[in-house]
């Protein structure tokens, strides 16, 4: 163990990592070595975890040529200089990051500090990393000295595989990952995010605080066991922690009054003092209970929600000598500029908060409404085509509101000829506002297990069942596309979409899967909901009722005019 105590303040560290005996790592095989990343084989000792750590890294495919750590003792002197390391600025691309010192004696305090610098020397590509602070952190626990951490920091930086997403290195990269943690947050944490919407002001500022919860406020004992697994399985780990810890969060404070003016607040120092509640391996059971979706379809989330990005000119991090805030991205309902007659700013804004994040930076736009132009379903169509997504908003006389997010632009109707037929895609929705709030995902996208059991065979069978189970044929996971992405952002074949909206010159049903949720007839007028198991037979509203305002919605790019 004393190759690897340099940096470490022992009176700090957990003691069972010394007591235990020396163990050996054989195994090679990715199944295993998961296997064993997960229950924390390594975990119970400093020196194991130490030649662990050594062996994952040095396996990671780099760019050929890679800073190694001759390079560090070779430029170390002339950057650093004989200044003190303790005063050494930081690079902006650390974004005023927390720097942890998790179990560091004063020396690895001052050597986080000094290899951060000479990666800013040998990575001038990197814009934005804030999490490379806590990284070096950590890994110099593990390390016999500076040059060997940086060499492994410089290995994960350098990874050239496509296929194994590492760090974040760009604020595209950074936001984008941002935006999808808030789409997964909206899936699989339906309770904390609904009490996210009722105490925040902008909730997806709390979701971009996500990376910082894992790398600067999670303690030693947690990060690292996060890290074991991280190195094994990538990045899909740091979002089912994240996911757990907000999970926890929810339960543990939820009906407690806040402990600051601030959630952003309140959950830092809850995952600080995570160990007063939850213990590590607990935490880790929760983070891989969750049946979260494929790493390719996440995949494709983060590249749609990075197109958007770009798309809007949001690719780096904006300056600002008024205010040492992040660039907030993320744009609320302006209340100046909406006005409906079937809900308030303060419900568009709760709307707002479940809809895919990429779309979250638009303002709704009014496309359709029949106070205006009519109760006529061609002219519903004829307002409403070209837009993707939209938002459908319906009060019926009875003074119900309900509605439905739809992904899918209606010109996609025509695709079946003069049959009815469905389209559109999982991340479609729909919710009531009247009499209560409550939203209503597609079953298949929520219980995925459903989908097998609610398909007809042959023909007639969801093309999403058939992508989001796994007993449904000879395809490889890496084949599986996105249950919940438009086929068209990334000329995917159409065999992708889902069954959710259809539409024809007589009627309007927007539900799918073993039955409809939503029927409307031609004239706009009247409507019945049809209770299945769809949508957990909660009825929407009346089984049949009377329209009173019908609008369509759509999504305004204001950033580019």
């Amino acid at each position: 163990m004393d190759e690897y105590n340099r940096f470490v303040d022992w009176d700090k560290m957990d003691v069972t990592v010394q007591s235990q005996d020396a163990k050996e790592l054989t195994c090679t095989e990715f199944q295993e070595l998961k296997q064993l990343a997960r229950q924390g084989y390594w975990a119970k000792n400093h020196s194991l975890r130490a030649k662990v750590y050594q062996k994952l890294i040095g396996n990671i495919p780099c760019r050929t040529v890679t800073p190694d750590a001759n390079v560090y003792r070779d430029i170390v002197v002339k950057i650093i200089g004989k200044r003190n390391s303790s005063s050494l600025p930081l690079p902006e691309f650390v974004d005023n990051s927390l720097v942890p010192t998790y179990c560091l004696n004063a020396e690895g305090i001052g050597a986080v500090r000094k290899i951060i610098l000479c990666i800013a020397n040998q990575f001038p590509d990197i814009s934005f990393c804030p999490a490379l602070p806590s990284v070096i952190a950590l890994l110099l626990h593990y390390s016999k000295d500076e040059a060997e951490c940086f060499e492994q920091v410089c290995r994960i930086l350098a990874c050239n595989d496509p296929s194994k997403r590492l760090i974040d290195q760009t604020f595209l990269a950074f936001e984008s990952s941002c935006m999808t943690f808030g789409d997964l947050v909206n899936k699989y944490c339906q309770a904390a995010h609904k009490l996210m919407v009722a105490v925040s002001e902008d909730v997806l500022e709390v979701y971009s605080d996500w990376q910082r919860w894992l790398f600067g406020e999670l303690p030693m004992v947690y990060i690292a066991r996060v890290f074991d697994v991280f190195l094994v399985e990538g990045y899909k780990v740091l979002y089912r922690v994240a996911l757990a810890l907000l999970k926890f969060f929810h339960k543990v404070r939820a009906g407690q009054p806040m402990e600051s003016d601030s959630i952003q607040q309140d959950i830092r120092a809850f995952v600080r003092d995570i160990a007063k509640s939850v213990s590590p391996e607990r935490l880790l059971e929760k983070a891989f209970a969750i049946r979260l979706f494929s790493r390719k379809e996440i995949q494709l989330l983060q590249m749609a929600n990075e197109k958007a990005l770009q798309q809007k000119g949001i690719t780096v991090k904006q300056k600002s000598v008024a205010s040492p805030k992040r660039q907030n991205v993320h744009l609320a309902v302006h209340a100046e500029n909406f006005k409906s007659e079937i809900v308030s700013v303060k419900e568009m804004r709760d709307i707002w908060s479940w809809i895919p994040e990429r779309f979250a930076l638009c303002q709704p736009l009014l496309l359709f409404t029949t106070l205006e132009h009519g109760c006529s379903l061609s002219r519903f169509y004829s307002h409403s085509e070209g837009h993707e997504p939209t938002l459908l908003l319906i009060k019926t006389t009875a003074k119900e509101v309900c509605g439905a997010y739809l992904s899918t632009d209606w010109s996609e109707r025509r695709r079946g000829g003069n049959k009815l037929s469905f389209f559109g895609t999982g991340e479609c929705f729909v919710f009531r506002l009247q009499p209560e709030v409550e939203r209503y995902e597609w079953v298949i996208i929520k219980h995925p297990e459903l989908a097998t059991a609610g398909s007809e065979p042959e023909n007639h069978a969801s093309p999403a069942s058939s992508t989001l189970t796994s007993s449904s044929g000879p395809s490889e996971p890496s084949d599986r596309l996105s249950p919940f992405l438009s086929a068209r952002h990334f000329n995917l074949p159409s065999k992708t979409a889902s069954m959710f909206m259809a539409g024809s010159s007589e009627c309007i049903i927007i539900g799918g899967g073993d039955g409809q949720a939503l029927y409307l007839d031609a004239d706009l007028n009247h409507g019945r909901t049809s209770h299945c198991n769809t949508f957990n037979n909660q009825p929407l509203c009346s089984e049949n009722f009377q329209i009173s305002v019908l609008e369509v919605w759509g999504f305004r790019d204001t950033m580019n005019g």
